[in-house]
């Protein structure tokens, strides 16, 4: 066993001293107040950019909810003069791609593009970034397809559970909104709504900007200059309440299907939360790792009742959710929904035991260098960084963590924040 420790220390110190040799992290602000997060790298002859902002789903209001989707998703449709048709048309000419992110707390896009052929692609995603258009017609046509794509997935099961599960946990706090909106809201949606959202959220000041890639530092300056320079200026403060303690509730909704779909929620973990890795850890266990998992193991290799289970935090600025989902038939519903409770209600007052941690921490740490194997996963990794201000040395500083972590405290982390009795839970298809 000390042999075995022994070999796993040197393997998070060689992980360590690889990542801070292969990640040199600068960092800056724009004139304008963006923060910039730069590594030069020069094995490939690539760019790739990230710009988010502060701008995700909880921004929206009840009454609006969609409108930051909306904002996102057409930023890259008519921008700068440009048409939708012009925007793609320029990228596809110089081989650059564009993605985009979007979730509770944050809304952005990213680019990929050749070095070499850098001034077009930088160009049209400065407009697309500074001067999005949201023509009108563009915008009856989207939001009839969101509008049709809710009514579409409003009869699926997998939507149903996700949709109540989130209104049970959240209630009224803005991250109980639905990503996409309701019909209902998406369909009033003006064209001005849009404007205000982007001219409130769309700032410097609520901006990260990652560059990684096939530039000098002075190019990669210039770069971020560009990108946010021209950005709307407002006062807007991004304030997001606290998450409250839902009541508990299990909420059983009749569906036609022969899979019943069981979700359980409970509020979570923040960014940056001191319990952050023994949580992390400790759900790797529970149901994070796959066949190795606690709830696998219990509900699908004793039993059979599932053929997968799994359970996961969602950390945003306040309490993302700790969920755990199955699926199983729908005569035996309650007793894998039974079953699930009891093996989460058994790990909280017990904690794992010193073989599950040694081999939970063996998975997370040797799985490490696959998570930033590409200029791509680390841009995201580094955004991540910025936006929730964490670290420079989080890169590395997650493997000590990982490594430190101990039963005592996966057991004392889990009785703190998550309460068995106290979850919220939806049955969609349950037993007649």
């Amino acid at each position: 066993m000390q042999i075995k420790r022994f070999i796993f220390v040197v393997m998070i110190s060689v992980y360590s001293q690889w990542i801070l040799a292969s990640l040199p992290i600068q960092h800056w602000q724009t004139a304008a107040g963006a923060r910039v997060y730069f590594v030069e790298s020069h094995d490939l002859p690539m760019l790739d950019i990230s710009v988010e902002f502060a701008a995700g789903s909880s921004m929206d209001s009840a009454d609006k909810s969609g409108n930051a989707n909306l904002v996102r998703h057409l930023l890259s449709l008519g921008a700068g003069g440009l048409s939708e048709d012009q925007i793609a048309t320029a990228l596809a000419d110089v081989g650059a791609q564009l993605n985009n992110h979007f979730d509770r707390d944050r809304a952005g896009m990213s680019l990929r593009t050749l070095s070499s052929e850098r001034k077009q692609a930088l160009d049209v995603f400065a407009r697309i970034i500074q001067s999005p258009e949201f023509p009108q017609t563009v915008l009856e046509r989207e939001k009839a397809r969101i509008a049709l794509s809710i009514k579409e997935s409003s009869s699926k099961p997998d939507y149903i559970a996700d949709h109540a599960l989130m209104k049970l946990l959240y209630g009224n706090h803005p991250y109980g909104l639905d990503d996409l909106g309701e019909i209902d809201t998406v369909n009033a949606l003006k064209r001005e709504d849009l404007l205000t959202f982007y001219r409130a959220y769309y700032v410097a000041k609520n901006a990260v900007v990652v560059i990684i890639g096939d530039v000098k530092q002075t190019e990669a300056a210039a770069i971020a200059e560009s990108l946010t320079a021209q950005l709307p200026i407002s006062q807007t403060q991004v304030e997001i309440p606290v998450v409250q303690i839902p009541k508990a509730e299990t909420k059983r909704i009749p569906h036609p299907a022969t899979q019943s779909h069981i979700q359980l929620a409970y509020p979570g973990l923040r960014r940056g939360d001191p319990d952050y890795f023994s949580l992390l850890v400790g759900n790797h266990i529970l149901g994070g790792g796959g066949f190795v998992s606690r709830l696998m193991e219990e509900v699908r290799q004793q039993r059979g009742l599932a053929y997968g289970v799994h359970s996961s935090f969602s950390p945003y600025k306040q309490e993302g959710p700790f969920q755990i989902g199955l699926q199983t038939k729908k005569e035996q519903s309650e007793e894998a929904f039974a079953l699930t409770q009891k093996v989460l209600k058994d790990f909280v007052i017990g904690g794992p035991t010193e073989e599950e941690l040694v081999a939970a921490k063996q998975n997370i740490i040797g799985g490490f260098p696959l998570r930033i194997d590409s200029n791509s996963k680390i841009l995201s990794f580094l955004a991540m960084i910025g936006f929730y201000n964490l670290p420079l040395t989080y890169l590395t500083d997650y493997l000590v963590a990982v490594e430190a972590v101990t039963v005592d405290q996966i057991k004392q982390a889990f009785q703190r924040r998550i309460q068995p009795d106290g979850m919220v839970a939806v049955i969609v298809g349950a037993a007649d």
